[in-house]
């Protein structure tokens, strides 16, 4: 006996099985859009207020006038006026403010966002969860910041927008003074060293000269005097350098082991030009200082020391005037192009959106749904839970009258 071969269902099956459950199909949707459109209109209105904001550019921010104290030329230059403060702030960084803890705990104290939140027991994590999740602060396509808030009152969104703004500034100028004081400190101190060594320098090549009478040297050694402070001049540059890239990239940075090795190589040539026994044989210039007679060296010692600390005076000085001006210089390092205006229009709710989107998923669950009941009712039970699905279904199609 040949076994029955099983139908293959066909797209015209899945069409006529929706067609015949229409009335069920149609009145549960109609039912989820009222539901859906009455949920939306009973959730209250939000609205978002946006600020634009930029970075000043490097020459309004005072860049030039630093290089230009320094020489133009050095990349010291550059990482001395990041330390001062006066570069443009990366947007990492200004997102960072915008987005900090302090800064946000500060405007859920002075708007009392703790009520319009309705926190319990002043939890304030709980208030910066809530808060966090009404702003926004992204760069946009021009490469300026859309700092947004969306809160139920248009007009308390604009304000705090715009406070928010005014923080975040104030909050930078904060950070690039303090690290201006804490420059102007290191350079104060070698500025204050830089005067006591000349000083001493000075009195010494006095005594000197008093005693022994001697006010001029020879070119040869001066030659030797001067490629000696040209060297330690250079040396002390890297020290300073040196000390702004470890502030800015650590001691373990490949830009701070480079100039290190600099410094290393400048104390080895400052040490080679006081002691060395072999620099008179690969030179017919300079002569090592200990060869010279006893009066000479002790001259040129006091007069090398003089132009040195007067060389390092005219290198430091500046530096140290600027680093005075930064550290009480205030200006405001965001532009605000776009102030934060109470909006017109909702941001929120979106209801054709929700309405949509639940009568897609409800069509997702219905029709999986309606195509099973056709299959519980065209088969024969099996098992008391069939049975029962069974008779669901019937009671189903009844209630919808649906012609089965």
């Amino acid at each position: 006996m040949n076994e029955p071969t099983k139908k293959t269902a066909r797209f015209g099956d899945y069409m006529y099985i929706l067609f015949k459950w229409k009335k069920f199909i149609f009145i549960n949707l109609f039912i989820v859009a009222v539901l859906s459109v009455t949920y939306t209109l009973l959730l209250p209105l939000q609205y978002k207020a946006t600020a634009t904001i930029t970075l000043p550019p490097e020459q309004q921010m005072g860049l030039g006038g630093l290089t230009n104290l320094m020489g133009g030329k050095s990349s010291l230059a550059s990482m001395g006026a990041r330390l001062f403060g006066v570069t443009n702030q990366s947007e990492d960084v200004m997102l960072g403010l915008l987005n900090s803890r302090s800064a946000l705990t500060k405007i859920i104290g002075k708007f009392d966002l703790m009520s319009y939140y309705e926190i319990s027991n002043n939890n304030m994590d709980k208030a910066l969860k809530a808060f966090r999740n009404d702003i926004s602060t992204d760069p946009n396509e021009f490469g300026m910041i859309d700092f947004s808030v969306i809160n139920k009152d248009p007009k308390f969104s604009a304000e705090i927008a715009n406070y928010m703004v005014s923080l975040a500034d104030s909050m930078n100028i904060e950070l690039n003074i303090r690290a201006a004081k804490n420059n102007r400190i290191f350079i104060e101190q070698r500025y204050l060293k830089n005067i006591e060594d000349l000083r001493k320098a000075e009195d010494s090549l006095y005594r000197f000269q008093k005693k022994y009478g001697i006010v001029a040297i020879p070119e040869q050694l001066e030659v030797t005097v001067q490629a000696a402070a040209v060297i330690e001049t250079e040396l002390i540059k890297k020290e300073v350098e040196a000390y702004f890239i470890e502030q800015t990239y650590g001691k373990n940075s490949i830009q701070f082991a480079g100039v290190n090795a600099e410094i290393k190589l400048l104390r080895e040539k400052v040490e080679e030009l006081k002691n060395s026994n072999e620099l008179y044989k690969s030179s017919n210039i300079l002569y090592p200082f200990k060869d010279m007679p006893n009066i000479a060296i002790q001259y040129l010692r006091a007069f090398r020391e003089v132009e040195i600390q007067q060389t390092i005076m005219e290198f430091v000085l500046p530096m140290y005037e600027q680093a005075k001006v930064e550290e009480q210089k205030s200006i405001p390092t965001l532009l605000i192009i776009d102030k934060a205006v109470p909006p017109d229009l909702k941001y929120s709710p979106k209801r054709a959106a929700i309405v949509l989107g639940l009568l897609f998923l409800f069509s997702f669950i219905l029709i999986p749904f309606v195509f099973w009941g056709e299959r519980v009712l065209t088969r024969a039970p099996e098992n008391p839970l069939q049975v029962n699905e069974s008779k669901f279904f019937t009671r189903l199609i009844k209630l919808y009258r649906i012609k089965f």
